[in-house]
């Protein structure tokens, strides 16, 4: 990306700017009367959203990520499309699927009427994708900005084929103590336990945080609440066109066995992850055919 004409043609003075942040890799950086925010044009991904007089950031950055060309960057907000979790077919492809660790476009930046700010981001089939997944697609990311966050992923099907796809905003938040920290809003719902025998279990009461958790909550599509009176404050978190919801913390042991998560950060991390993801979770999109995933996030204090 040309950082130069970026700003020329999507640069708004005073309130969005792209520079260069870590490992070279292009930045969009966003102040407006709400909230800053930071999104990593490189990997269409949010890194960074603090609203205006909050002290904590909402996202959660390993500081051993990796920001280089190829890799995934461990936190913020990573996209995974087509597939969420490993190669479905154990061929050897990334797991997650293949658009968090490639080149998106910066498409559109817009000041909006009430003040917030929204950007649109693309990424298209070519062949480096095609060798990997051989069918056309076009995705967006629309980005809004304002005293609350809202990310929609927009897949598009331009072929003449239908595609399934399973896919994920795969959102890190920053906790003060994943062991404090309450997730409402999925009790009574059933849940598939990867750590565990892989079976399905009944959630009841909030979910909580003492060991790995690796779970996908099956047809969930009610408001959910990250309670952590550590950092005494409340995300609220709203969904739409998501039929599961993930949530993952590795705990002592996973968290030692990854370079890009360092070993005293697991306790400050928590993903409650907006997904299509369960075994019924499949979209098919019919030749010419869209898909709206969308993910809301407000702070609620005290």
């Amino acid at each position: 990306m040309d950082i130069a004409q970026a700003n020329e043609e999507f640069g708004i003075p005073g309130v969005l700017s792209i520079g260069i942040g870590k490992g070279g890799l292009p930045l969009i950086c966003i102040d407006n009367a709400f909230a800053r925010a930071e999104i990593c044009a490189y990997a269409g991904q949010m890194l960074s959203y603090l609203p205006a007089g909050e002290p904590e950031d909402l996202l959660f950055v390993s500081r051993d990520a990796y920001f280089q060309p190829g890799k995934a960057i461990k936190g913020g907000i990573p996209l995974c499309w087509p597939w969420f979790g490993p190669d479905p077919e154990a061929r050897g492809r990334p797991a997650h699927g293949f658009v968090r660790d490639r080149p998106w476009s910066l498409l559109s930046t817009e000041a909006m009427v009430d003040g917030t700010t929204r950007v649109r981001l693309g990424i298209r089939d070519d062949a480096e994708t095609r060798a990997l997944w051989p069918l056309s697609f076009s995705l967006e990311l629309e980005v809004t900005v304002g005293a609350e966050l809202t990310l929609a992923l927009i897949s598009h099907n331009p072929g003449e084929q239908a595609m399934t796809i399973t896919q994920a905003l795969h959102t890190y938040f920053r906790v003060g103590d994943v062991r404090a920290v309450r997730v409402e809003g999925l009790s009574g719902r059933t849940y598939v336990d990867k750590v565990g025998s892989g079976g399905e279990r009944l959630q009841e009461g909030p979910v909580t945080v003492a060991g790995e958790v690796n779970r996908i909550y099956l047809d969930t599509t009610g408001e959910l609440i990250i309670d952590d009176p550590t950092l005494g404050r409340r995300i609220h978190i709203t969904r739409s066109g998501s039929r599961s919801v993930v949530v993952w913390n590795p705990w002592i042991e996973t968290s030692a066995a990854m370079d890009d998560l360092a070993d005293d950060e697991y306790p400050h991390m928590l993903c409650v992850e907006t997904t299509n993801a369960a075994p019924g979770d499949p979209v098919s999109l019919r030749a010419g055919g869209e898909y709206r995933l969308e993910t809301r996030y407000r702070i609620q204090r005290g």
